[in-house]
């Protein structure tokens, strides 16, 4: 397993169009574990990514991964890599089985142990009953768990996915999400996904994106601990409402939801056990801080990186 490290220095990416998909971009993360980068359609996620996986070169700045440049040693570091780009489609004329093991033969494997490792990996996805229709056949969730299958089926170091559960019921989701932790045990997982729940479940460390920039970066607890307010408490409205030190958000169906203090939290605990009202308490998700440093919902859509296409 890989043990160096991923470095961006002010990557910025400006397309023809006049775009600017990515502004000054700068981090360093460990290539060990799951790393998601989290943000709204237009945020600068696959730009980033397709830039890192060596497929799109930056207008400036530089990355390298365990010290291989993403476009002087792009050869190099493509050994290493397996991609599921977000527009990515199995070939309709193969099955889920061939699409697998012909993948596998190209990066080195040998016929039978490509065909095994194919049947393994269909079946940790739950198409082992499909593995032998034509791809064409199968919807749109089956064709995506089946690229996902492809990646997990090699060997490779380096895992990109982009937004990999779009298009996934939830059922299938936690499958995926399940498999995505396991990987991430031997494998540096690059993931980029707009279900906030989904990197709160799996990922190691999380990047907030917006606007093509980075507004912060951390694991969960690194995160939640940047903000002054740390815990929320939902209640329903119909009750009066004190004077918090924190922010209250009034939202469907008439519930409040207070962010606030740990002691804050506590206090109000306190007070509505008294009135004997209906409440919870909880620290805040991840969906409260990307609102906090976003100062917008995650659904707030705004258009793809290119302006029209990516």
């Amino acid at each position: 397993m890989s043990s160096g490290k991923l470095i961006c220095t002010d990557i910025s990416k400006v397309y023809d169009s006049g775009k600017h998909a990515l502004s000054s971009v700068s981090f360093s993360v460990p290539t060990r574990g799951i790393f998601s980068i989290i943000g709204r359609n237009g945020a600068g996620k696959t730009t980033l990514t397709r830039i890192l996986a060596t497929l799109l070169e930056p207008s400036s700045g530089t990355a390298t991964i365990d010290g291989l440049d993403v476009m002087k040693d792009a050869d190099e570091l493509r050994k290493r890599m397996a991609i599921v780009p977000q527009e990515g489609r199995p070939l309709p004329w193969l099955t889920p089985r061939q699409t697998i093991s012909s993948y596998l033969m190209w990066r080195g494997d040998d016929y039978r142990t490509s065909r095994r490792k194919a049947d393994e990996a269909l079946a940790s996805v739950g198409l082992e009953e499909v593995s032998g229709r034509l791809n064409y056949k199968l919807s749109g969730g089956m064709k995506r768990k089946s690229l996902l299958a492809m990646a997990m089926a090699s060997d490779a170091e380096l895992i990109f996915l982009d937004e990999p559960t779009t298009g996934l019921d939830p059922i299938s989701r936690q499958v995926v999400w399940d498999l995505l932790a396991k990987m991430g045990r031997d494998r540096f997982v690059f993931l980029t996904t707009h279900y906030l729940e989904e990197a709160e479940s799996v990922a190691d460390r999380i990047g907030i994106f917006d606007g093509g920039s980075l507004l912060a970066i951390g694991s969960m607890d690194e995160l939640r601990d940047s903000l002054r307010y740390q815990y929320s408490v939902r209640v329903s409205s119909g009750i009066e409402l004190p004077e918090i030190d924190g922010r209250v958000l009034k939202g469907r169906h008439g519930r409040v939801q207070m962010i606030t203090t740990r002691a804050e939290a506590m206090r109000l605990s306190e007070m509505f056990i008294g009135k004997d009202v209906r409440f919870s308490m909880n620290p805040v998700t991840l969906d409260d801080i990307f609102y906090h440093i976003a100062g917008k919902d995650i659904d707030n859509d705004e258009g793809d990186d290119e302006g029209g296409g990516m």
